[in-house]
Formats: structure tokens, C-alpha cells, sequence
């Protein structure tokens, strides 16, 4: 299994969970090398930039027998003025959309050139499928994301069977959300019961490995892991 951003926040719970089940791991990074040696013992790690395409291919070329691709890796893409909107959303695409899906695409290409019925899981966020003020760059961009995920589950269903299903994180206490709940933005979902808890990086692992189960019959779909709070 491929899972590119798996030193990450949310990431490295996913990475330990199919590790200790036994998993065979190549864990990408993209630029914190002393976090990703904690990872040396759980699967073979690269560095990797999957906005460039000739990274891309060096992690392909390196599962030659891919079954299963998890792509956490992402950006905030936060803007504080109008006038850092454009350069957000120019990094929001490139970033939470583009590298990941053209990752995807080709992923699911060599899968199907091979005859590997696999499995994909890509993220998205809870901000792409209800609306929150402020979230214009980054929305966007996962927003993008999850219908191109569809649109490639759906190109992939049949006898190919190559699953593609989408994550949609809540408030997660990991990753790019923890500067956030420090700053105290969204404690009113907490303190006024919308929400039990913040989530925990365990909480979207588990959805991580049913998704990448074999033999699932899940595909096309995004699955909410946010405790309630886009209801």
C-alpha cells in the first residue's frame, strides 16, 4: 500500500493501524525528514512532491504490485486579506486537488493495465460539503476533489473494480485543524454539545482501513468522519 502523507497529523495513525495489522507500507513525505524517520521500521519511506509528475511516477515505479492508495497530504491554504485569496486558491488547487487526483487517476491506470481490483482513498473535508465562511481556498480545492473522485470511481466501477471513496475529516486534533482548536475557533461546536469531542486521528484511520479492505463493495462515496458537526 501507498500512503502518501502517512508521517502526517492524520496520516501516521492510518500508517501505525495498517502497519500493525500487517500491511506492506511505502509511506511518502514531502519535506519533514526527521518526522518521518519515526516511520523507518513501518515501511519503506520517500520523499516525494505529488504536484510534480515526474514524483508521482518515482512512487508508482516503487509499488510495482499497488493495491491500495491513501492520500492524506494536503494544505491549508489559509488567506488573513483579500489580497492573499488568489495566491491561496492557486495553492489550494495545485495542492488539494490536483497533485492528489492526478496521483489517483494514474494510480487507478496502472491498477487497470495490471487487472488488480484496488482500492483508493483520497481526502476531502468537512468544509467541502457544508459551508463554512472563510473557507473559500481551501473548500474550493477539496470541493474539487470530491467530485473528481466520483467521477473516477464511476470510470473504474464494473469489472475493474478499482474503489474510490473520499474522507471528509471534521474537527480533527491533528494535522492542519490543531492550530485551529488551539486558538479556540471551534470550541462553541464542543462547548455547546453539537459536537461530543474533537476527533482523533484513530477515528479516521479507521475509516482509512475499511476502505481499503479487500473485496469491499463501497465505491464512490464520501464518508464524513466529523462526530455530527455538518448535520
Amino acid at each position: 500500500m501507498l500512503l502518501v502523507g502517512g508521517t502526517g497529523g492524520l496520516g501516521a495513525a492510518s500508517t501505525r493501524l495498517l502497519a500493525a495489522e500487517g500491511a506492506r507500507l511505502i509511506v511518502a513525505y514531502r519535506s519533514n525528514q526527521d518526522r518521518a524517520r519515526e516511520f523507518e521500521k513501518l515501511g519503506d519511506l520517500i520523499q516525494a512532491d505529488i504536484t510534480q509528475a515526474q514524483d508521482r511516477k518515482k512512487l508508482l515505479d516503487a509499488a510495482p504490485d499497488l493495491y491500495g492508495l491513501a492520500v492524506f497530504a494536503g494544505d491549508p491554504a489559509r488567506s488573513k486579506t483579500p489580497g492573499e485569496l488568489e495566491a491561496a486558491l492557486r495553492l489550494s488547487m495545485e495542492m488539494n486537488y490536483l497533485g492528489p487526483i492526478l496521483l489517483a487517476r494514474e494510480a487507478a491506470a496502472r491498477m487497470r493495465s495490471r487487472g488488480t481490483q484496488g482500492a483508493i482513498v483520497l481526502f476531502s473535508t468537512m468544509q467541502a460539503v457544508s459551508v463554512f465562511p472563510g473557507s473559500t481556498a481551501y473548500a474550493g480545492g477539496k470541493a474539487a476533489l470530491l467530485h473528481a473522485a466520483r467521477i473516477l470511481a464511476k470510470e473504474c466501477r464494473g469489472p475493474d473494480n478499482i474503489r474510490v471513496n473520499t474522507i471528509c475529516p471534521g474537527v480533527m486534533a491533528a494535522g492542519m485543524a490543531e492550530a485551529s482548536i488551539a486558538s479556540g475557533k471551534y470550541d462553541r461546536y464542543r462547548d455547546e454539545g453539537v459536537i461530543p469531542r474533537f476527533g482523533r486521528p484513530e477515528d479516521v484511520a479507521r475509516a482509512v482501513r475499511l476502505f481499503l479492505e479487500p473485496d469491499s463493495y463501497i465505491t464512490g462515496q464520501a464518508l464524513s468522519v466529523d462526530g455530527g458537526i455538518t448535520l
